[in-house]
């Protein structure tokens, strides 16, 4: 009976256990569920409270007025209400992301790309392990990628691109295996490429691009067998592209402009990349031939190889279809041949070709007929500076979408295709530097989308068309160096969108039209050589944004009139070779812009200013003008006669002061003067130790009169701005020194000494020369002496070892020729020591003087920064005018001295730039081969890329007498060799680095901890496979 009864309630026992637990488990969940919920709302507020700007107000709904789940760009879970997405993109919000953004442990994804989110990517989003996408782009996001990232283990998306990262890309990333999408483009990212992300099996995109990234693409990287796009664009790669890559027959994109990689492509490349529809290689090192195979990538639409150097003819490319862009420019591709552009009949069923670009090659031949037949849709046909010969043909009428046509700098020898004016849509159209011949189309009044007209040096002849007046939009017009005849239509200075005229060198007649007023926006107008009559028209005056102004070499008349004042941004105005008269404008004093006036060859007269531009006599010539008189003493004018009366007044006033205070005044001086020369016998023997402080040695007049041997002209080893250098042996013959003397007769010197002084007793630095003391005292006839007393340099200063003015039959010379090397180790310690002043002193100091006399050279061939006689502190002290005058020597001056801006660390920086040029092209910027218009910076702009191995100091490739090459090449070098490749890579580094320091405009110039940055990249690049040089 017991057993009977007991039966039921063990047969439900189970059951009853089963409901207890599962009511015990719904409480656990209904408590995790608020708990989590709770969570998540207060981690929504954190982010908010931390957004400094919200424009759009996308974060007003974030509220209690509503459940968290309803705000704007919040995605919750279904089951358990838990944020997974935050999707907030395109709201400009601005502030720090809160760190507390990692307590939303159910997210998935995180949206925030295209706004002005700033500071660092917190930590705590490590802690996100469901976290999926992390899509952050377009921001100003700071600091390193953080390295917990890692954590994140089931992220797909990781798109960080276009914020301000900085650091090296973190090898923990190798661990994201799940990874497919890897975008940290348009960063300042540093170091290498990981060859741990080849472990990312899964990648699709991997887009480093836009960074300061180095060092050689990994070869690892051909183990991403998924990977479709691949851009390492714009960085500072080098080395070759590893052939692995070209197995990756996914790729469809590869990009990798502008890095300073070599090598070649394989000549298989169209048949291991069959998908790719992306190529684009263009300014690197590339060379060798265009593969033949290329044309079997038959989904290309993107062939961008421009600005390497490529050679040989281009292959016959009819299978691309899709072909878009094709760019070949900037290369060595054609063979000088008639067949060189026959590839272009091969194009005529690329229906689709926008972009054509084969300009500065070696292209020859004539152009074929069949380039009538290229896609109608083409917009872009360029072929300028080439070999290219015959006529301009007239199918190109056909190309009725064009907008830009350039054939600029080849031999075409034909008339001007009348055809070219139903080009209804062209926009650019250069044809200057060919032998083309005949008049201007009429037709050309049809462009009247045309910007920019280009027909400079060829040999036209007739009139220029009043049709032009028709091109409403027209900006450059250069018709120069032609044969032109007649006057200048009316209707083309009539055109107020004009930016640049130049019609000069050739025959025109007339006078300026009065329409010229209607010129409101010209900066450039040059009508000089021709055969112009007649006054300066008034309405010129209104051209107030007129900068550069050339009239020179016609026949016009009359006075400078006062309303060429309103001309107040001028910067170049040269007027010489005509017949005006009268006198010099003083408002021309007050042009603060102008740097360059040219009056000579007229019949000007009177009293030459002194003020403003008139003050520097290289930048103003009145050669020619026999009745100017006055002018400042450097321009040699002869003095201007003065009335008698004046004189005589004068002389009778000074007659009377000196009668009434003469002899009191002379007897108190005498009195005055003995007093003080006994208080200064006491007093400045230390004064010197008052400015550089108690820890220098003393040494006395007397004492350095014996260590330089009297100041033996046989010591003398240097003149610098403010006096005189002497060897010198102090401390009983031990130590050996340099003494700088003060010529304190020279005005400035004494300033000079008191600036040397107290910018040197504050500032240490190995590429600095060591100042040991300085003397202030009186001599032995009792004259005022000041010195300054170095640190000896045995190896003297780099201006003798660029420039040698030695006996040439000494046979020492050769021995002094600097190496490649050397010469880069000089130009980073010279920069060291800028970098050191500039950016790591108490106040920043300018050195205001550097030029090759003032950097010295020790035993080791360490550089050395001297004389500090022009240095300023920033921001200056009262005891710091900028009466000295230009800062620094001509030459090395930054320009914008020359106009009396103040110093600052840029003009430093100018002359260092100039400073580089010099050391690597062995010219001063003094060369008499230099000029007002090409200067040391623009003969080296000029000359790169191409050219630059040619523009180096020859010494650069001068053997020694053992054998070995003082560069590690010489003239017979084979720059196809590695070796070879790697030092004129290093070369052409150098100088578009002293380029870009010696920009005119002091914003485009780098600082200089930026320099030597880019100095040791180029070192470390040129050292990693040279091991002797």
């Amino acid at each position: 009976m017991g057993v009977a009864v007991s039966w039921p309630f063990f047969a439900f026992m189970p059951v009853v256990v089963f409901l207890l637990c599962l009511g015990s488990g719904f409480s656990y969940v209904a408590c995790s569920f608020l708990g989590g919920n709770e969570t998540d709302r207060l981690a929504l507020l954190a982010f908010k409270a931390e957004i400094t700007a919200d424009p759009f107000g996308a974060l007003n709904t974030w509220n209690e007025s509503i459940h968290f789940c309803q705000w704007l760009g919040i995605t919750c879970g279904r089951r358990h209400q838990r944020v997974t997405v935050i999707d907030l993109r395109h709201q400009k919000l601005g502030g720090p992301i809160s760190p507390h953004i990692g307590n939303l442990s159910f997210l998935r994804e995180l949206w925030l790309p295209n706004n002005s989110l700033s500071h660092q990517i917190p930590p705590e989003v490590g802690r996100l392990q469901r976290l999926q996408v992390l899509y952050l782009g377009n921001n100003s996001f700071s600091g390193e990628i953080p390295p917990n990232i890692s954590a994140c283990t089931n992220l797909v998306f990781l798109v960080l691109f276009g914020n301000k990262l900085v650091g090296k890309i973190s090898v923990e990333l190798g661990s994201l295996f799940k990874l497919e999408l890897l975008h940290i483009a348009q960063n300042e990212l540093t170091g290498g490429i990981p060859s741990v992300l080849a472990n990312l099996s899964s990648l699709i995109l991997l887009n480093v691009g836009g960074n300061r990234i180095g060092g050689n693409i990994p070869f690892a990287l051909g183990r991403l067998t998924n990977l479709k796009n691949l851009q390492l664009w714009e960085n500072r790669l080098v080395g070759t592209i590893p052939f692995s890559i070209f197995n990756l027959s996914s790729v469809s994109i590869f990009n990798v402009v502008m890095n300073q990689i070599r090598g070649s492509l394989p000549s298989g490349l169209g048949n291991t990349l069959p998908n790719l529809q992306f190529l684009e290689v263009g300014g690197n090192f590339l060379s060798g031939p265009v593969p033949v195979s290329i044309c079997n990538a038959t989904k290309l639409y993107h062939i961008g190889l421009g600005s390497n150097r490529f050679s040989g003819k281009v292959p016959p490319l009819e299978k691309l279809h899709d072909l878009h862009r094709l760019i070949l420019s900037e290369n060595h591709l054609g063979i000088g041949e008639a067949d060189d552009l026959s590839f272009l009949t091969s194009l005529t069923n690329t229906t689709n070709l926008i972009d054509l670009h084969l300009g500065v090659n070696n292209f020859g031949g004539t152009l074929p007929d069949t380039i009538s037949n290229l896609s109608t849709n083409l917009r872009e046909l360029t072929s300028q500076g080439n070999k290219i010969v015959g006529s301009i043909p007239t199918g190109i009428g056909n190309l009725v979408n064009l907008q830009g046509l350039r054939l600029s700098t080849n031999h075409f020898t034909s008339n001007i295709p009348a055809d070219l004016g139903k080009l209804e849509n062209l926009q650019l159209l250069s044809l200057s530097s060919n032998n083309l011949y005949g008049e201007i189309p009429l037709t050309f009044g049809n462009l009247t989308l045309l910007t920019v007209l280009s027909i400079s040096q060829n040999r036209l002849h007739g009139s220029i068309p009043s049709s032009l007046g028709k091109c409403k939009m027209l900006a450059e017009l250069r018709l120069d160096r032609n044969n032109l005849t007649g006057t200048i239509p009316r209707e083309v200075t009539s055109l107020s969108s004009l930016l640049h005229i130049n019609i000069s060198q050739n025959n025109l007649t007339g006078s300026l039209p009065v329409e010229i007023g209607n010129l409101r926006n010209v900066e450039e107008l040059d009508v000089s050589e021709n055969m112009l009559v007649g006054n300066i028209p008034s309405d010129l005056g209104s051209c107030v944004k007129l900068r550069l102004l050339y009239v020179e070499g016609n026949k016009f008349w009359g006075i400078l009139p006062s309303y060429l004042s309103n001309l107040r941004g001028i910067e170049e105005l040269d007027l010489s070779q005509n017949n005006f008269s009268g006198q010099i404008p003083d408002y021309l004093q007050d042009f603060v812009f102008l740097r360059k006036l040219n009056l000579s060859f007229n019949d000007f007269e009177g009293v030459v200013p002194k003020g403003g531009i008139f003050g520097n006599a290289t930048a103003v010539f009145v050669l020619g003008n026999k009745k100017l008189c006055g002018g400042i003493a450097d321009m040699q004018l002869k003095s201007c006669n003065r009335s008698k009366g004046l004189k005589e007044e004068r002389f009778t006033l000074t007659l009377k002061l000196i009668i009434s205070v003469g002899v009191g005044l002379l007897g108190l001086a005498l009195v005055l003067c003995f007093l003080y020369l006994c208080w200064f016998r006491k007093t400045t023997k230390v004064s010197s130790f008052r400015i550089l402080g108690n820890s220098f040695m003393k040494l006395s007049y007397q004492s350095l009169h014996k260590a330089t041997d009297s100041f033996s002209p046989a010591n003398l080893i240097g003149v610098g701005s403010f006096g005189s250098v002497y060897k010198g042996v102090i401390d009983q013959g031990k130590k050996v020194v340099a003494v700088k003397v003060l010529n304190l007769h020279f005005r400035g010197a004494a300033k000079s000494f008191i600036a040397e002084c107290k910018a040197l007793k504050s500032i240490k630095h190995r590429n600095l020369v060591k100042v040991l003391t300085a003397c202030s005292s009186i001599d032995f006839r009792g004259n005022d002496f000041k010195a300054l007393v170095y640190e000896f340099m045995v190896n003297g200063s780099l201006e003798e070892w660029l420039h040698q003015n030695g006996n040439e039959d000494d046979g020492h010379n050769e021995l002094r020729n600097l190496s490649l090397l050397q010469r880069l180790n000089i130009a980073i310690d010279v920069a060291s020591a800028l970098d050191y002043l500039h950016h790591h002193c108490l106040k920043p100091i300018v050195h205001c003087d550097l030029k090759p006399s003032n950097v010295l050279l020790d035993e080791e061939m360490v550089g050395h920064v001297g004389d500090f006689g022009l240095a300023r502190f920033l921001p200056e002290e009262h005891w710091q005018s900028s009466s000295i005058g230009i800062r620094g020597s001509i030459g090395y001056a930054a320009p914008e001295y020359g106009m009396g801006n103040e110093v600052s660390t840029f003009g430093d920086v100018y002359s260092y730039g100039i400073l580089i040029l010099e050391i690597f092209t062995g010219k001063r910027p003094t060369d008499i081969t230099f000029n007002a218009s090409v200067t040391l910076h623009n003969f080296a702009k000029i000359a790169l890329p191409e050219q630059g191995a040619s523009i180096a100091d020859p010494t650069l490739f001068q053997q020694s007498e053992n054998g070995e090459v003082s560069s590690g090449i010489n003239n017979t070098t084979n720059h196809n060799s590695i070796e070879g490749q790697r030092i004129e890579e290093c070369l052409i580094s150098i100088l578009k680095l002293g380029i870009t320091c010696s920009e005119e405009l002091m914003r485009d110039r780098p600082a200089m901890n930026e320099v030597v940055a880019q100095l040791h990249v180029i070192k470390n690049a040129l050292l990693g496979g040279i091991t002797a040089l």
